[in-house]
């Protein structure tokens, strides 16, 4: 059967997004028995330890086992499409929003911002850090660690959509799969866009010069610290590099929110 290389890649995305929203160990216990491809599921060392955990690299190894999926018989794929469609109608139609899933939706009406046209860019990452510029060798730096993942980097600066700077931090976050934040000298204005990505289920990934520059209650999460000289910086991009390449390049985002505009 001769398959189109981007369609076929465009339908694994797509279920990719359907199926973390949705599944939980039973769903793929079901779909494996109905595709025959229960070998290819259960033998994927991080599929379910990954969902059980919520861990970051759900997302990854489910794009992992669709692939082996459709290597072995692409006809398989609408056996898990019509599951899907029947035991989730509706689902497809879902604009999905956050980084994360999440066994429970919420829908909210935000009235400091509006809500932007347009869906999540699976390459983008959006970062939130002091624009003073002493900081400018810790943007390159960070902009070449999302280069080698091939992901685009940009800060608000980058960007000059609306009259009100607000809500062009609020669309940037909202399209960006990954936010990099960092809380170097304590800036109240990357506390704040972080409460929104946050809010958002976006993936977040905290740097900082200083542990102390991060909020107590933020510290619970793992922070990259880095020296702002020349060999801190580049330890910077290696170990930011490695992180961003737990996202896989980007992928298309997970619900665990609604909108109303």
């Amino acid at each position: 059967m001769m398959t189109d290389p981007l369609a076929l890649a465009k339908r694994l995305i797509a279920l990719r997004a359907r199926i973390v929203a949705t599944f939980n160990a039973g769903n793929w216990e079901e779909v494996g028995l109905l595709s025959g491809q229960s070998k290819i599921i259960t033998g994927h060392d991080r599929l379910l330890r990954s969902l059980s955990w919520h861990d970051e690299d759900y997302e990854g190894n489910v794009l992992t086992v669709l692939r082996r999926i459709s290597d072995r018989d692409v006809r398989a794929l609408d056996v898990i499409e019509e599951y899907l469609n029947e035991k989730f109608p509706g689902e497809e139609k879902t604009e999905y929003v956050s980084a994360k899933p999440s066994e429970r939706k919420i829908t909210f009406a935000p009235n400091v911002f509006q809500i932007p046209d347009g869906s999540v860019e699976s390459d983008l990452v959006a970062v939130m850090m002091p624009f003073s510029p002493e900081f400018k060798p810790v943007y390159e730096a960070m902009k070449r660690a999302c280069t080698a993942n091939s992901l685009r980097s940009m800060r608000v600066d980058d960007m000059w959509q609306d009259s009100v700077i607000v809500q062009d931090i609020f669309s940037l976050i909202f399209r960006a799969q990954v936010v990099v934040v960092d809380f170097s000298r304590k800036n109240p204005n990357v506390m704040y866009e972080t409460g929104i990505a946050h809010t958002l289920g976006k993936h977040v990934v905290p740097i900082a010069q200083t542990i102390d520059d991060v909020p107590f209650d933020m510290r619970h999460h793992r922070t990259l610290l880095y020296l702002a000289n020349g060999e801190g910086l580049q330890q910077l991009e290696r170990e930011l590099a490695a992180k961003l390449k737990q996202f896989g390049g980007g992928g298309p985002p997970i619900i665990n929110l609604g909108f109303s505009r």
